[in-house]
């Protein structure tokens, strides 16, 4: 069931053009216009200035973003004003945000397009990530959308040694707008502004706000319920977001140009893929193609046959032509390792850092037991020889009063790696069971 909005009707025409009503007139006869003639010419080429301007405007992802907008705005309401008055003060914020969202803004956009849903949800990442896919809060949220790790698990976002797929745009997109169509239509009878606050604040918190309200007998809208300080604010500065959006140059904001056209394609790497390979392949930087894959954890794509990797949209064709000509060789990231005396599964783990989990799920092991001379395939960074020059990474999950120092001392590195490598303040709260990367230099 999807969440439904009000829309503007509008004529649509065949290329995505779209038009007021104007009136055709028919083209002059042959020979210099006049009388009759002369104002048909002068109306038909009002009426071609008039397409041409339109089709430019139409032309933006920013005009296609404001023509799916479907939420109440009130833009007089305190709450909103409040967050107008501080986006009108701080511009440049609003457009360093809008310049990350810039390979992801459109593709969001017709995602919500797609559920005919309201087009102000693509500014949620705005609020939640700045729209930097590999954003982490100290309390565990991470990604695009800032899922918690329980709420991505149960929203269908694995987390493995390979894979972070709060951190995957596609995934955790989907799995966001998901989310927020469940709570809409589970507990609110299809009203985002609760949806959007029981996202934020979790439904518990907002259920227990409208019993709060019905039981003092006040309205249980969002605007009437008492939340959390944070929740409050959500929803009036998703709007007063939009209403910046809408009217830019009244808030002094200088938005980006985003062509509506696709900036970004999603592919399948038909079997693991080193990242160096894959941008060879598609014709862009390695740097590049990590800022479009912040899901990978390694240096190389899932070991699965139907991984998929985002690339720019038009580098599609020439990465699936020449995916054909990968030679078999370059599809393992992946090495052997042959069991020798007194070694243990754990050692072997420990000394190429990875986890034991990950070595046995490799081997198809079901215990430790290893015998002298059998070959153990281990998994690497990737498959192109550069890789190896690379620090090597490997991760530790927090324990019950565990803090940055205590990890760091733990594992002889310094509390300012420890939270550069994991992008943490260095009082950053920790939970338990948060994963945080560790870096070694290899020698």
């Amino acid at each position: 069931m999807h969440v439904r909005s009000t829309r503007r009707q509008v004529l649509g025409l065949a290329g995505g053009l779209f038009l007021t009503t104007l009136p055709l007139p028919a083209l002059a006869a042959s020979g210099s216009p006049t009388g009759d003639d002369a104002a048909t010419s002068a109306n038909h080429a009002t009426f071609w200035q008039a397409l041409e301007l339109q089709s430019a405007v139409q032309a933006d992802t920013w005009t296609r973003l404001k023509r799916g907008f479907g939420l109440p705005h009130d833009i007089e309401n305190p709450r909103v004003k409040e967050w107008l008055d501080y986006f009108a003060a701080h511009p440049q914020y609003v457009s360093s945000m809008a310049q990350n969202a810039r390979p992801w803004l459109r593709w969001v956009t017709r995602q919500l397009e797609a559920r005919d849903m309201p087009t102000e949800l693509a500014l949620l990442p705005f609020i939640e990530s700045a729209y930097d896919p590999t954003a982490a809060h100290p309390g565990g949220a991470s990604g695009l959308w800032q899922f918690m790790p329980g709420t991505g698990e149960a929203m269908g976002l694995t987390d493995t040694w390979w894979y972070d797929g709060r951190r995957d745009v596609v995934a955790s997109t989907g799995a966001a707008l998901d989310y927020l169509q469940t709570l809409a239509t589970q507990w609110y009878d299809g009203d985002l502004e609760l949806a959007l606050a029981a996202y934020n604040a979790g439904a518990g918190t907002v259920n227990r706000a409208r019993e709060q309200a019905a039981a003092q007998g006040k309205p249980i809208d969002y605007w009437h319920l008492s939340l959390p300080n944070q929740t409050m604010d959500y929803v009036p500065k998703l709007l007063a977001l939009a209403a910046v959006v809408s009217d830019p140059q009244r808030y002094a904001v200088t938005l980006p140009d985003i062509p509506d056209r696709p900036a970004i394609a999603q592919v399948k790497a038909k079997g693991q893929l080193a990242l160096t390979d894959a941008a060879r392949l598609a014709g862009v930087s390695e740097s590049r193609l990590r800022e479009l894959n912040p899901a990978f954890r390694r240096e190389a794509t899932r070991p699965d046959q139907n991984a998929k990797l985002v690339i720019p949209a038009d580098s599609r064709q020439r990465f699936l032509a020449k995916l054909d000509t990968l030679p078999a060789e370059k599809r393992q990231a992946k090495a052997h390792y042959v069991v020798k005396r007194g070694d243990t599964l754990s050692g072997i783990a420990a000394r190429h850092d990875i986890p034991v989990s990950v070595l046995r799920q490799q081997n198809a092991l079901s215990g430790d037991s290893l015998r002298i001379g059998q070959s153990l395939v281990v998994p690497t960074a990737g498959s192109s020889p550069s890789l190896a020059s690379r620090d090597a990474t490997r991760e530790v999950r927090v324990k019950p009063g565990d803090s940055l120092s205590r990890i760091a001392a733990r594992h002889n590195v310094s509390v300012g790696d420890l939270a550069r490598w994991n992008q943490l303040d260095r009082s950053a709260y920790l939970q338990p069971g948060q994963r945080l990367t560790l870096r070694q230099a290899s020698r």
